[in-house]
């Protein structure tokens, strides 16, 4: 078991995380933004630290800051939750390399499942079905717009790099692929520094099944 745990994460994932170390009598520290000072979860935290200013790219995906936070505080895990570096292997390998347990999977397994269309070529390749979308990377706006055409709308865009439900964007005619892959770019560069994106086709009707 854990001495005590960097939860490097905010809002309800921070509190669900607060409450199963509570649950398993393990001290923990919230990681926080300043714009996240008044949260929940800092408040019922152990301990709190600040990691940096609301923009994500300077706090919640500040890996020096996420580093420092669990060194000053006596920390000997870090918990990134889901979303932001949860899937980083470089983080991984960084909380390792300061003697830091990086609870979730191993460094060489995140990097072989970082990029989610990586990993749909991976499927098809040994057979699997995926459901039916881009041929890789879409590189542009035109290279969208051809690609959606050519697959047919509604087209669902998603990032390569992160998880979440961020930087997808639904979309169903070129226009809106025109004001959406933008969106779908910010997003995604925000939330994990990295703005590719590919798209599936929507299933109108359908059911979500997740394994974790």
């Amino acid at each position: 078991m854990f001495g005590k745990i960097l939860i490097a994460n905010r809002g309800e994932i921070a509190v669900r995380i607060l409450r199963a170390c509570h649950d398993l009598g393990v001290p923990a520290v919230v990681a926080y933004s300043e714009a996240d000072r008044e949260t929940l979860a800092v408040r019922l935290a152990d301990e709190a630290i600040c990691i940096g200013p609301a923009e994500a790219r300077r706090s919640y995906l500040n890996q020096p800051a996420l580093v420092s936070a669990a060194l000053v505080t006596g920390c000997d895990a870090v918990h990134p939750g889901y979303g932001f570096l949860s899937e980083d292997a470089g983080f991984a390998e960084v909380c390792a390399a300061h003697d830091l347990h990086f609870i979730g999977p191993r460094a060489e397994v995140l990097e072989r499942f970082a990029s989610k269309y990586a990993v749909r070529r991976m499927l098809a390749a040994n057979g699997l079905p995926t459901v039916p979308g881009s041929r890789g990377i879409v590189t542009d706006l035109n290279d969208a717009l051809a690609q959606a055409e050519e697959a047919g709308y509604p087209v669902l865009l998603k990032p390569s790099a992160g998880g979440g439900g961020r930087g997808m964007r639904l979309v169903r005619t070129a226009r809106e692929m025109e004001t959406s892959l933008p969106l779908a770019r910010s997003e995604a560069q925000a939330a994990f520094g990295d703005d590719s994106i590919y798209f599936e086709k929507w299933i109108e009707e359908s059911r979500h099944v997740e394994v974790q």
